[in-house]
């Protein structure tokens, strides 16, 4: 007997380019890991255990691999920490808990090609043999791609946007991404980046930030973010957003942090939960969005722990949670990797999906970084499989404009790999630009992914002279 009825066969019978299945979230087993094996579940929930534990340096992840992985690796890693890392490294158990989550009994070679292969891995410990030696960086990759400093009005404070602004209050993570879009100012400094410093008492700038909005009517909208308000003292950070919400003319407020996936144990404690209700309980009586963002790459990191801190938020009184994830090659780059996230996400976690942004184009990228084309593609090959509402958007960070969907360039060059973009605002880097908004503003494709006449024109013109 087939599926057919009089109106044609069931979708569910026919082969699709993706197939659903429902994904039952867990915790990898952090017992697996030799370095791990005596750590309770008290010590493993317990946030000042994990922020203790966190792996800072070669020496402590051979601590948690023991025998596990060979030498070849940890030289590889090594010689990208002191030539081309842009990020320190600075991981949480609980997040080097996701990577290679289905090994456990196996030899060294079993663990560390599945080191090696693994996407979470990928991003936030990479190794020199993964960048690229023809064009490590784009010729064109500024350590501020974004211009966001240039465009600060006070310290820490970005005004991009007509309507909305980027308040930074700190220059720390409880984790570091490899591909971080503010490596220029992110952490500590590598051999290769000298990292730029706030030099501002964070109590002053959080003042002159919130003096400064008091003064512009025309902003209504709030990104916290550093950096990750997950390493500010709770304290400092509901005084915060109390002053936030005391200005009348802002109408959204929105914290970011990667942390509420890579370190989930500090949005459970009490003082945290707590304190949300009372912020969200006050953004309510105001009529004010309150939202978190948060920073997920892969399927692997959307655990049961992350769920439980997502509910906590929400149950404290936060309405929308959403995710902007970053898209990489070798991380997320198929659209099965994508609707595997977004799927798990949405239905599993209560996170919306909300943007993929392409990964910006930073010194030692390129191996991260996908073309214009190949992020249209999956735009459209993951569509229709979500509600309309958690399909996420595929955005081009352009600099000097700003987030546009991966469909709104003006004019494409395939082969020279450029595109081009136009606004319809103006920025304070524009007082000197007669027309911005009748400017086309180019982003460039990573070089590798272009055709051979394309490659040689880039050579011709950066490389031979």
């Amino acid at each position: 007997m087939t599926n057919v009825s009089r109106y044609g066969r069931s979708p569910a019978t026919i082969v699709q380019p993706y197939h659903y299945q429902r994904r039952t979230l867990s915790d990898p087993d952090w017992t697996r890991f030799p370095g791990w094996q005596d750590v309770t579940a008290r010590q493993w929930a317990s946030a000042q255990w994990q922020r203790a534990h966190c792996v800072k340096n070669i020496e402590q992840l051979r601590v948690v691999m023991g025998n596990r992985l060979h030498e070849r690796f940890y030289a590889d890693l090594d010689r990208d920490m002191r030539e081309t890392a842009t990020m320190s490294m600075l991981l949480p158990p609980q997040m080097l808990n996701t990577v290679v989550p289905g090994i456990d009994e196996a030899g060294p070679g079993t663990w560390t090609d599945a080191f090696y292969a693994d996407p979470v891995r990928r991003y936030m410990l990479p190794v020199f043999s993964e960048r690229r030696t023809d064009w490590p960086s784009h010729p064109l990759a500024t350590r501020d791609s974004l211009y966001e400093h240039d465009m600060w009005v006070v310290e820490g404070l970005t005004h991009r946007y007509p309507t909305k602004v980027l308040a930074e209050l700190l220059s720390t993570c409880p984790q570091y991404c490899g591909h971080c879009t503010r490596m220029d100012l992110v952490g500590k400094s590598t051999p290769s980046v000298d990292k730029r410093r706030l030099t501002g008492r964070p109590v002053d700038r959080q003042t002159a930030i919130l003096e400064y909005l008091r003064n512009q009517p025309n902003v209504r909208d709030v990104v916290v973010s550093g950096g990750d308000v997950a390493n500010l003292p709770w304290r400092r950070l509901e005084h915060f957003l109390d002053g936030l919400l005391d200005i009348d003319t802002v109408r959204d407020i929105r914290i970011a942090t990667k942390a509420l996936m890579g370190l989930p144990q500090h949005w459970l404690q009490n003082e945290v939960v707590d304190g949300i209700g009372r912020v969200a309980k006050r953004a309510i009586d105001r009529g004010v969005n309150f939202a978190i963002h948060t920073h997920i790459n892969h399927v692997n990191s959307v655990t049961r722990t992350v769920a439980k801190a997502v509910a906590a938020m929400r149950e404290a009184g936060v309405r929308d949670i959403r995710n902007q994830g970053v898209l990489m090659r070798g991380v997320n780059d198929t659209s099965t990797d994508l609707l595997d996230l977004c799927l798990a996400m949405q239905g599993e976690a209560n996170i919306l999906p909300y943007y993929f942004y392409m990964c910006d184009m930073i010194p030692n990228a390129e191996h991260w970084r996908t073309s214009v084309a190949q992020a249209q593609d999956l735009q459209a090959a993951i569509m229709g499989y979500l509600p309309g509402y958690a399909t996420p958007r595929i955005v081009c960070d352009v600099p000097l404009v700003g987030k546009r969907w991966v469909h709104q360039a003006v004019e494409y060059d395939q082969e020279l790999g450029i595109s081009y973009w136009t606004k319809n605002y103006r920025t304070s880097m524009d007082s000197e630009e007669s027309h911005p908004m009748t400017r086309r503003y180019p982003f460039y494709d990573p070089i590798d992914t272009l055709p051979p006449a394309g490659q040689d024109w880039w050579f011709n013109s950066f490389r031979s002279h």
